[in-house]
């Protein structure tokens, strides 16, 4: 399979992508793909080194004639979104991603793609690579740990950097230059609760809720789709309080950045409500399923019998559980005011976890107003903290404010009319990039963001454009070529 990636139009690129993909590297266990890095660029005789954090940075000097241009710092991200379908067996740790072209398209079997970011990692090393390009001199910073705390460019210090126009390869619609977007703070709300024994006059059941779209919790949070967590949590509600079903166990969602796809619970029932209880959930699920028919065809949720657990929640704990899920809120908070089709604010319940005594609760609240941003965060601790939970508010980052007085917006703008013979869209995004938390430490460094187009981010739908990775390619040469002095 990757020989049939490698054989893709740019093949420098391709090739990259394979070589990085055959290299696991998962956010926070990236050890394996610095050394690669490292590697890659010691063994073109490039000035190679790693930082304190583990951010890896390769220079390479301007091609001829091009030694008076200013130094562009090229970044991407070295880690990506780890995840599969249920029925998908994959390893993570061990396997590279198996690629496979599908007409236009470059997906994954079965789980995410990398190429968030691993086009923009894969496009720096071909050009880092190239005896042919012409460019001025250029720095790649490879940041660690995006996906899961932006911690590599949070612990790039102030000083190792050397450019004066930062390129971030990080956008996933060709025909957008980003000039801003969202910050972000992690919300953990955790509780213990008392297991009782169940009696054995009860019904065990497992629910599944499957089949969602998911995606990038801030990209795609506007669009709309399907909350695993939400729609299981108002599935035992409903069935809580008519039935009294019991909750032994709930594993709904995976990671912060990604709106969750699905989730499962194991519950009880007494024997004397189980017909009227398989109705009551055939009824609410023809429901739910109509409610997102347009926006979510393929989902499916089921109930099917299973051994009988030993224990189950406390009735009080698991009250106050589905009481303050549904309480919270989830998806768009609040649009911008200023900027239009802009979310400012929003909330993704991302993870619930309930098992052995312990719940755990994983929010990821983003707004491009820092203020708001810590309103909802406040908001969501509240109920928690009002229904006993413990909250833990951490990994904070603050978004990128927009500059449309930009030097290095002009020179793409201009440069993308010229070849594509039409405006790119300016925007910010509702995603977290580096840039903000980099200009930090760099306040006087010019930076933009673009790339190629991505679909299904952080999801085993995620998918590239082969087309768009030509286009991407040749516009980045172009500015390579025309850089600032």
């Amino acid at each position: 399979m990757s020989n049939e990636i490698r054989e893709l139009q740019p093949a420098a690129v391709w090739g990259k992508f394979a070589d990085l993909n055959a290299v696991p590297r998962a956010s926070k266990k990236e050890e394996r793909v610095i050394q690669f890095m490292l590697d890659f660029g010691a063994n073109l005789n490039l000035e190679t080194f790693k930082d304190v954090v583990g951010n890896v940075i390769i220079r390479k000097p301007a091609s001829n004639g091009m030694e008076n241009r200013k130094m562009l710092t090229l970044q991407s991200h070295l880690d990506m979104v780890h995840q599969k379908n249920a029925e998908t067996t994959f390893n993570f740790d061990t396997q590279g991603i198996l690629m496979f072209v599908d007409g236009d398209w470059v997906k994954a079997k079965g789980t995410t793609l990398g190429a968030d970011n691993g086009l923009g990692v894969a496009t720096i090393m071909a050009l880092l690579e190239s005896e042919t390009i012409v460019h001025p001199p250029l720095e790649a910073l490879f940041t660690i740990d995006e996906e899961t705390g932006m911690t590599g460019a949070m612990g790039l210090e102030a000083g190792v950097l050397k450019g004066e126009v930062l390129l971030n390869l990080d956008t996933e619609e060709d025909d957008e230059i980003d000039i801003g977007c969202a910050g972000g703070i992690d919300i953990t709300a955790e509780k213990e609760y008392n297991e009782k024994s169940i009696k054995s006059s009860v019904k065990a059941f497992k629910i599944e809720v499957k089949g969602l779209q998911g995606g990038h919790s801030g990209v795609d949070i506007h669009k709309g789709f399907g909350n695993a967590n939400k729609i299981m949590n108002r599935l035992l509600y409903l069935s809580s309080e008519k039935y009294n079903v019991r909750i032994s166990k709930i594993n709904g969602g995976s990671l912060r950045n990604a709106i969750p796809r699905e989730s499962f619970a194991t519950v009880v029932v007494d024997k004397a409500h189980v017909n009227a209880l398989e109705t009551f959930f055939e009824e609410w699920v023809s429901t739910i399923k109509n409610e997102l028919a347009a926006i979510e065809p393929s989902l499916s949720i089921t109930m099917s019998k299973v051994n009988r657990p030993k224990t189950v929640m406390g009735i009080g704990s698991q009250d106050k559980l589905l009481k303050v899920l549904y309480a919270i809120h989830n998806g768009v908070y609040t649009m911008s005011a200023t900027i239009d089709n802009l979310v400012e604010t929003s909330n993704n319940l991302a993870r619930v976890l309930v098992k052995d005594g312990k719940i755990e609760v994983q929010c990821l609240t983003r707004s491009s107003v820092d203020s708001a941003k810590f309103d909802l965060a406040n908001s969501l601790k509240s109920a928690f903290e009002l229904a006993g939970f413990d909250v833990l508010l951490n990994g904070d980052y603050p978004g990128w404010n927009p500059n449309p007085s930009s030097a290095i917006l002009k020179v793409l703008k201009h440069h993308y009319i010229a070849l594509f013979k039409e405006e790119p869209r300016v925007v910010a995004c509702h995603a977290g990039l580096e840039c903000g938390i980099l200009g930090q430490n760099y306040p006087n460094v010019d930076m933009i963001s673009f790339g190629p187009t991505i679909k299904g981010v952080h999801s085993p739908d995620e998918r590239v454009s082969i087309p768009s990775v030509q286009k991407f390619w040749k516009f980045l040469l172009e500015i390579l070529k025309n850089s600032p002095a």
